[in-house]
């Protein structure tokens, strides 16, 4: 995101634009590099996006731009504006589509993508629409919590809610739940002590899941 948003601010473009496009560049290039099949896509998805920040940070300096990195990273709740809430609808709206339309080819695709992909499932189209979608959330969500910690707020409730789950609408429900509520009491407790809601939330998060797997074992 951070490479995009960068050139963006260069020029003189929406940065959200850029950040958009870049997490594009970002899911293509994941899926070029998991031959379409999904293999180990997680992982290099998570190279690239490493990667993709060492850019962006090393873009500011060269374009001789101004940023203000620890809002961007970590999020700055004041300089949410409407336009972060029109994002974000436009995002939830997407996912409800995609869920609506997609969902047996998703099931589809994360049990068997090869076999997916033998029945005729657009399994880059796929691949790409939720690298869409996921780019417009982090985008959307990057004024709040910031870029870095908006992505745990991502993986945290789908890890919490996966773990014993019987399908996978059971998994999209616990995790949209658990989400909520770790945003909300994060969101409680930085105006309860006057902190930064980003790293109380990426707290939270780690907090969880230290306490969910200490529980199982």
């Amino acid at each position: 995101m951070l490479p995009g948003l960068a050139l963006a601010v260069a020029l003189g473009v929406d940065p959200s634009i850029g950040g958009v496009i870049s997490g594009l560049v970002g899911a293509l290039l994941a899926e070029k590099l998991t031959n379409k099949r999904n293999e180990n896509y997680a992982a290099v998805m998570n190279t690239i996006l490493a990667g993709s920040l060492g850019l962006g940070v090393l873009l500011i300096p060269f374009l001789g731009i101004r940023i203000d990195l620890e809002a961007v990273l970590f999020g700055d709740l004041l300089v949410a504006n409407w336009a972060d809430l029109i994002r974000t609808c436009i995002a939830f709206l997407m996912f409800i589509c995609l869920m609506i339309f997609g969902y047996d080819k998703l099931v589809y695709l994360g049990l068997d993508p090869e076999g997916a992909d033998a029945d005729g499932v657009e399994v880059p189209s796929l691949n790409l629409a939720l690298g869409f979608t996921t780019a417009l959330v982090i985008v959307s969500s990057m004024a709040a919590v910031g870029v870095i910690l908006v992505i745990a707020l991502l993986s945290t409730p789908a890890l919490l809610g996966l773990a014993q789950a019987s399908s996978l609408r059971e998994a999209m429900l616990r995790s949209s739940m658990i989400g909520f509520v770790i945003a909300i009491l994060g969101f409680l407790l930085a105006i309860i002590f006057n902190l930064a809601p980003g790293p109380v939330i990426s707290v939270l998060c780690i907090a969880s899941l230290g306490f969910f797997y200490s529980k199982n074992n």
